[in-house]
């Protein structure tokens, strides 16, 4: 499989939260809100995004206390953590705001615990050095948050990433299959995945050893009928490619 990125309609409205966030009138609302069920790309998405801005990004911990969060933050700053924790903040402050780094943290449901005191920490940062801060979590999270006006209140996008629809999944398959993928069975990656693209990557990956294995340089949904393409982890079955489906029809 090809290492391209493609840019998915989740992708397409992400940037442009970002980019309505870092355009916004109050300083003090600078949080963007990512949220949506597991396989939907929200963590590649917003990695990539990360990688091409040089953000600060971490992945929050079950076990995350204030000072554990900055201890993890010097880290990614790439600065030595010593000291009190006021101490530590003002020195993470201190080269935020010089650099202007934007913060993500993903896994953000874990900053929540014992009265959100790791994402106060947070609003910290975003209140005190105007930098743009995303928070990633799955579909509850917004709810859970709305709990903490002062935080809340700090958000000024939020953005649900939902199914790929089929031109996503079609563009997944052309860019990053080694091997041709016919229309019919694009359809059916797009219906067995759910438009997870998680899903569609894996789905990818057994079409191209499907391929492989019998020699195909254009594969169609007649070659795969019978073949397991992917798993239903919910009844731990697996799922296979079935005549006649396609345009996105429901599991």
């Amino acid at each position: 499989m090809r290492k391209l990125f493609v840019k998915t309609e989740n992708y397409k409205r992400f940037t442009s939260a970002v980019n309505a966030v870092e355009q916004r009138g109050a300083a003090e609302a600078g949080m963007l809100l990512v949220h949506g069920e597991p396989g939907f790309g929200k963590t590649q998405v917003v990695s990539r995004w990360a990688a091409e801005v040089g953000a600060v990004h971490l992945r929050a911990n079950v076990d995350w206390t204030p000072r554990y969060f900055l201890v993890e933050l010097h880290k990614a700053l790439g600065i030595e953590a010593q000291g009190r924790a006021e101490e530590m903040f003002q020195s993470a402050l201190k080269v935020i705001t010089a650099s202007n780094l934007p913060l993500v943290i993903d896994e953000a449901e874990f900053t929540l615990h014992n009265k959100a005191q790791v994402l106060e920490k947070v609003r910290d940062f975003s209140d005190r050095a105007e930098v743009t801060v995303i928070l990633v979590g799955m579909e509850r999270i917004q709810s859970s948050i709305s709990k903490h006006k002062q935080i809340s209140g700090r958000i000024a996008q939020v953005v649900e990433f939902k199914a790929a629809p089929l031109a996503d999944v079609a563009q997944a398959c052309e860019l990053l299959s080694e091997v041709a993928i016919a229309p019919d069975l694009v359809s059916e990656v797009h219906r067995l995945s759910g438009g997870r693209m998680r899903e569609v990557l894996n789905i990818i990956a057994a079409v191209e050893r499907v391929a492989k294995l019998n020699g195909h340089e254009r594969v169609g949904l007649e070659h795969v009928q019978g073949v397991p393409l992917s798993h239903d982890w919910r009844t731990r079955t697996p799922l296979t490619a079935k005549p006649g489906k396609g345009k996105g029809e429901g599991r």
